[in-house]
Parts: structure tokens; C-alpha cells; sequence
């Protein structure tokens, strides 16, 4: 079956969006919607489910079918939707996949497969054929953090050989690396590149980048749809002082310090101090304690999320 073309351009801040929860795989779908309303209005430039942000390896298939077809038909199109499929079985990739494609999303996102770690002759023939089996256009996902192997740059420019490949996603941090991805991407004027860490969008987008999944856009989208558009226009001292605000959101992020996922923990506490949605985590992650839930409100109400 033949990829289907995205319908807009990928660029701008496509958030990754979280995945509200009030049980173990029970969403919480009132606050899904109000959480992809928020980031609409906002006007980002797309929505990345079930990735890291989205706790995607933490929540079961039943679970991430409902979510994205939920997404999907309360964004009909207004910007791209984009799945992320990574998961060590190959099947169960496609299967999500095609379940994508089904909800009419726009591409799939996947990065290596995690617990056997592949030799990048074998990652290239796990997403050659994953590329090509798939309904839907592919962002290959570089996150070596979690998955314990990267998408080395040979394989990358292997793979954009491939028109279905559309994008790159880097959340490794390394800025030499991302320079060298970006070289390779700017050889075709049909593929977009993203950078992860948010602390790190204003360099990335002076090497090339179209723009940043940035998990604080969970909570503040206008804010990082706003910095991503000073960088663009070349507005620097607007873009150095909302870079700044988004400096100090991030401060909530390290709140939860014992969490397994403190960025996720924090966000989401943040999210539901804020009225949005629900705060829990997916396990193994624990809502944060009654001093750090204070802590992260303080927080907020310091930078006018909240009131006091």
C-alpha cells in the first residue's frame, strides 16, 4: 500500500503530547480533549502521541488505539498527527501503524527497537521494513537514552533514500550529531528536522532545524509556539527573553527528583494544577509527594500560570 502524503508541511512546535490518565489505562478523556484543545487554539504545528512525553511504552495497545483515535477526530485535520509505533516486536509497530492510518494521522514516528539492542545493519532492515510495510509516512526518532542504541548517521542517510521518510526527530543532545543529521537532510527539500531537549531549540534552529517537540508546550504551548516564531523571523532578543520563561518552567521538571520520570511528573502535575487533565502517571511512575506537588504550584504561580 502507498504512503499517504502528509497533508501540511511538518515544522513549527509539535508538541508531544501527554497521556492523560485517571487508572491504569483508563484515559481520561475529558481532559484529553481539553488538553488537545488548549494546544490547538494555541496554534502548534502538529501532535506526536505515545512518545516519551505521551509515556508510550508505559501504557497498553488498547489504550493507544483509543487515544489516537480520539485525537484524530477532534483535530479532523487542522494539523498534522503524528503516532509513534516504537516497540521491540516488529508486528506490534505495524499493527499501530496501520491503526494510524485508520484514524486518518498523518505519520508514524518510531525509534529503535529497545531490549535487544540491534547492529545498524539490523535497525536499517527493522525500519526499511517497517518503512515500506507502513500505510503511512515515517519520522525516524533518534532517542538514545531510552533505547540504548542510536540511529548512527550512515543509517540515517541510508534511510532518506526513502521519499516515505519525512523527518527526523533528535532527542540525543548532541548538538555535532544533530549538525550532521541536518547536513543530511537538507540534501532533499521535502524532509523536516526536529529537535527534543526544548533548552536546546534556539541552537538547533540556527543548524537547520524546522522546529522542536518540546514537552513544556504541554503546559505553556503559546509560549513555545511564540519562541519558535521569534527564532524563525530572526527576532533574537525576543527569542533570548521568552527563552528565559521557558527556563524557568523547566525549573518544575526537576521537582519530582525520586519519579522515574521526573519531566513526565512534572508536567503532568503541572497540567492538573492548571485544570487541563489529570496528573497521574503511568506506572512505574507515582504522583509526586504533597511537598513537591506545592513546590511545582509555587512554581507556576511564579511564572503566572498559576494564580496565587
Amino acid at each position: 500500500m502507498p504512503a499517504k502524503l502528509r497533508k501540511t508541511p511538518l515544522e513549527g512546535i509539535v508538541v508531544p503530547m501527554c497521556t492523560p490518565l485517571v487508572g491504569n489505562d483508563q484515559l481520561d478523556r475529558e481532559g484529553l480533549q481539553r488538553l488537545t484543545e488548549s494546544l490547538l487554539a494555541a496554534g502548534v504545528g502538529g501532535l506526536f502521541l505515545l512518545g516519551s512525553t505521551g509515556e508510550g511504552p508505559s501504557v497498553n495497545d488498547s489504550t493507544k488505539r483509543d487515544l489516537v483515535r480520539r485525537v484524530c477526530q477532534q483535530t479532523a485535520g487542522r494539523v498534522p498527527v503524528l503516532v509513534c509505533v516504537t516497540d521491540a516486536a516488529w508486528g506490534d509497530a505495524l499493527s499501530l501503524a496501520r491503526h494510524a492510518a485508520d484514524c486518518d494521522a498523518d505519520a508514524i514516528v518510531f525509534a529503535p527497537p529497545y531490549y535487544f539492542k540491534p547492529s545498524q545493519r539490523d535497525l536499517y532492515e527493522f525500519a526499511s521494513q517497517l518503512i515500506d510495510a507502513s500505510p503511512l509516512p515515517t519520522v525516524l526518532y533518534n532517542m538514545p537514552g531510552f533505547t540504548h542504541c542510536e540511529f548512527e548517521a550512515e543509517t540515517v542517510k541510508r534511510l532518506l533514500d526513502d521519499s516515505q521518510v519525512i523527518g527526523v526527530k533528535d532527542s540525543s543532545g548532541d548538538l555535532d550529531y544533530f549538525e550532521a543529521i541536518a547536513g543530511l537532510v537538507r540534501q532533499r527539500d521535502d524532509c523536516s528536522l526536529f529537535m527534543g531537549p526544548e533548552e536546546l531549540l534556539s541552537q538547533a534552529m540556527s543548524l537547520g532545524a524546522d522546529g522542536g517537540v518540546c514537552g513544556g508546550g504541554n503546559v505553556q504551548p503559546q509560549l513555545f509556539v511564540d519562541w519558535h516564531r521569534a527564532l524563525a523571523e530572526g527576532r533574537l532578543d525576543d527569542a533570548a527573553t521568552l527563552q528565559r520563561r521557558v527556563a524557568e518552567l523547566g525549573k518544575i521538571y526537576r521537582v519530582p527528583s525520586d519519579a522515574t520520570s521526573p519531566f513526565i511528573v512534572g508536567i503532568k502535575t503541572a497540567l492538573e494544577l492548571s485544570g487541563v487533565c489529570s496528573g497521574m502517571p503511568a506506572l512505574p511512575s507515582q504522583r509526586p509527594s504533597r511537598a513537591q506537588r506545592e513546590e511545582i504550584a509555587s512554581k507556576l504561580v511564579e511564572i503566572g500560570v498559576l494564580q496565587a
